[in-house]
């Protein structure tokens, strides 16, 4: 039971819910970029949330499969065929031996999740089989699936065909709102710093990676900012450098960091930076701590009461 990348696209590789609690040794978190998209896609397949999945970016792959299973993808939209007919996003989509998976032309996002009814037989790494590219650990010998790879597969089965109800159903609009918290050192910008970083409009660099996201805009004044011990860094935390240019920290990202923080992109919203691309724009919405609890809380009971909707349906 397997399945066989006939070709691999430009960057897909296995992830899951990452390794959170690692920090501490030096670990990023690492994992699926949208973990949101991911776990819809697994939720559609009766699977926990975090369980392993491929992660798709940019450009897809071709995959043949030699086992009985159904998959489900989530996330970015891509042209999808099966056996040369249309397939879609937010699907359960039944697979039968020899069947093979085309992606082809992306429509919006950047990052798409095909979960499987079915477990990969690889090691786990640190209590994960997330491949952290950066460090080449996890995954399939710690790099994104080459032409000509084949992953093994364990407890594969058949679930029910259904689809996710509309409400649930993602849209990326190449332009999204980013909800912020004051950052560690935001006190030590100038207020003009500040109303520059609210109005920005930054566009996303092509320099951007899973470790960090880079931004460019008007840059922000720097010069008369202290000299800082390094400190920690989490996915989120949005840095300024001497050049002025904000830097996202992603989930591959170092962690710690000695430029001042300006501001920290809240948990919930932390999924959307999984689906920019080069030149999407950005624009940051500063909240309250207490705002952010609310938007976090509201999106996970979304997340909790999708398994009973499904059965309904």
């Amino acid at each position: 039971m397997s399945l066989h990348f006939i070709s691999p696209g430009l960057q897909t590789s296995i992830q899951d819910g990452g390794r959170p609690g690692m920090l501490r040794w030096g670990v990023p978190p690492g994992g699926a970029a949208d973990p949101f998209a991911m776990a819809l896609a697994n939720l559609l397949l009766g699977n926990v949330p975090t369980q392993p999945c491929l992660e798709v970016t940019l450009s897809g792959p071709v995959i043949e499969f030699s086992a009985s299973l159904c998959i489900a993808i989530c996330g970015a939209h891509f042209e999808l065929e099966l056996n040369g007919t249309k397939v879609e996003n937010d699907r359960v989509i039944a697979i039968a031996p020899g069947d093979q998976l085309s992606f082809g032309k992306r429509l919006n996002g950047c990052r798409a999740y095909l979960a499987l009814s079915a477990e990969f037989e690889l090691p786990e790494v640190f209590h994960s089989q997330a491949t952290h590219l950066q460090s080449a650990f996890g995954g399939l010998d710690g790099r994104a699936v080459g032409a000509g790879n084949t992953l093994h597969l364990r407890d594969c089965r058949r679930v029910p065909e259904r689809a996710l109800p509309d409400r649930y159903r993602l849209r990326y609009s190449g332009r999204p709102l980013l909800r912020v918290l004051a950052g560690a050192e935001s006190h030590l910008f100038p207020q003009a710093a500040l109303d520059a970083f609210n109005d920005g409009h930054y566009a996303v660099s092509p320099q951007s990676n899973r470790m960090g996201i880079r931004l460019e805009g008007t840059p922000l004044e720097t010069s008369d900012l202290p000299q800082m011990i390094s400190s920690g860094l989490c996915p989120g935390t949005v840095q300024v450098p001497p050049g002025g240019q904000p830097i996202i920290s992603f989930v591959e990202g170092q962690t710690i960091g000695g430029y001042p923080r300006i501001a920290h992109v809240i948990s919930a919203d932390l999924h959307l930076l999984g689906q920019l691309q080069a030149r999407d724009r950005i624009d940051f919405e500063t909240v309250s701590l207490t705002q952010a609890h609310r938007i976090l809380r509201d999106k996970a009971h979304l997340l909790s009461a999708l398994p009973d909707e499904l059965t309904r349906t």
